[in-house]
């Protein structure tokens, strides 16, 4: 049940900001906002690389990649070990901190 609210949540995240996810600048800046705001938070790299890895995987799962660069991503999601995603999702923490 508790799986099935997060997934919920992120979907509904992802339906409001579905004109973000069309541009990959847009889409960078609100991966940017959303670390800023676990920053601000409290949250440390390893909480947000965690964070980042559920919703990457979320999206991975179940939404078409808008460009070229949302489909480099999941493509590489899709090939990676557990420990290559989320070495990834570190990578994407960093890419927009």
């Amino acid at each position: 049940m508790d799986k099935q609210l997060n997934e919920g949540k992120l979907q509904n995240e992802v339906n409001k900001n579905e004109e973000v996810m069309s541009n990959f600048n847009e889409f960078k800046s609100f991966l940017q906002g959303k670390v800023e705001m676990g920053e601000k938070l409290g949250m440390g790299e390893e909480q947000l690389a965690k964070a980042a890895e559920k919703v990457a995987g979320f999206l991975a799962e179940n939404q078409s990649p808008k460009n070229s660069e949302e489909r480099l991503l999941q493509e590489l999601w899709k090939v990676g070990t557990e420990e290559e995603k989320h070495n990834l999702a570190h990578m994407l923490v960093k890419f927009v901190q």
